[in-house]
């Protein structure tokens, strides 16, 4: 299948998770909600091994350090911080902030000197900060609000993604974009536990169960588990293990416009003139950036 039409689908999941978070994390508690969604997606990926473990490679136990690694990025940070910021912000903010993952991307091998810094890419990069920015405090500087937390939250949770996209083109080409998946899956959900069960201790108790979910929501947390967790996270893999991270990273450049789009028809809801500014300046950023 072509690397680009592969992407093109992994947007449109990427764009309707927004979504489809945004609904989850208004009924449910976010921390109940990752914990669903992992355990969807570890079921789901556990069948698919069981079907494949013939063809499956063996894994190298050099390996491991990585694997804790990725995981731990997968889901106690990317996904907790997403899901936690999205309850207090909007799907086409959380898009938009996604966006700035080819900026993160092009930032982290600069420090890392894998990439040559140039003009127009510290430009892109200054451009693609200043727009997020523009969209942090687009209702105001009110460092105490639910809405800048929540923006605060998602832009944290882009920065982590840009690390499980540069950490985990390695890790793929060695297994597989579905294997490797699937591995930092299992990783992930080890150790999201002891964050989900000792989280009372530092905040307020979980105020949802397994009770209060109703068929709907069930569809929901299985499609944000099984489709985008799974699907989606590994046609983003595929993708990395044919093409530089970077030119994969600058698709998500698509998600502000599809998210955006989807909210204004299922949700009612219209940008504001700061989010539209905002955004331009950001993506320009981000096209400057690739440019570069």
């Amino acid at each position: 299948m072509n690397v680009y039409l592969v992407l093109f689908i992994q947007q449109i999941i990427a764009s309707s998770t927004h979504l489809v978070g945004k609904s989850l994390t208004t009924g449910l508690d976010p921390r109940l909600v990752v914990l669903l969604r992992a355990c969807f997606t570890v079921t789901a990926f556990g069948i698919w091994i069981l079907f494949n473990r013939k063809r499956l490679p063996a894994f190298d136990r050099a390996d491991l350090p990585r694997l804790v690694l990725l995981g731990l990025i997968n889901i106690p940070v990317n996904q907790f911080l997403f899901l936690s910021g999205l309850k207090h912000t909007t799907p086409p903010n959380a898009s938009l902030l996604y966006a700035l993952t080819p900026a993160f991307v092009f930032a982290i091998a600069l420090l890392r000197r894998t990439e040559k810094a140039t003009t127009w890419k510290l430009l892109g990069i200054g451009a693609a900060l200043i727009g997020a920015a523009i969209v942090l405090f687009e209702r105001g500087i009110d460092f105490g609000s639910e809405f800048f937390t929540g923006n605060v939250l998602v832009f944290f949770a882009s920065l982590s993604w840009a690390f499980y996209t540069i950490m985990g083109r390695h890790f793929i080409v060695k297994y597989g974009a579905f294997y490797a998946t699937a591995l930092t899956m299992f990783s992930g959900f080890v150790l999201y536990l002891p964050v989900y069960f000792l989280s009372p201790l530092f905040f307020p108790p979980v105020q949802t169960s397994v009770f209060d979910i109703t068929p709907s929501l069930w569809v929901q947390l299985f499609y944000i588990g099984v489709v985008t967790s799974g699907i989606g996270y590994g046609l983003w893999y595929y993708a990395l293990s044919k093409i530089e991270a970077s030119k994969v990273a600058v698709f998500n450049n698509c998600q502000p416009i599809m998210t955006t789009i989807l909210a204004i028809v299922f949700l009612s809801q219209t940008p504001t003139p700061m989010f539209l500014l905002g955004g331009t300046i950001a993506i320009i950023g981000v096209i400057l950036t690739q440019k570069g």
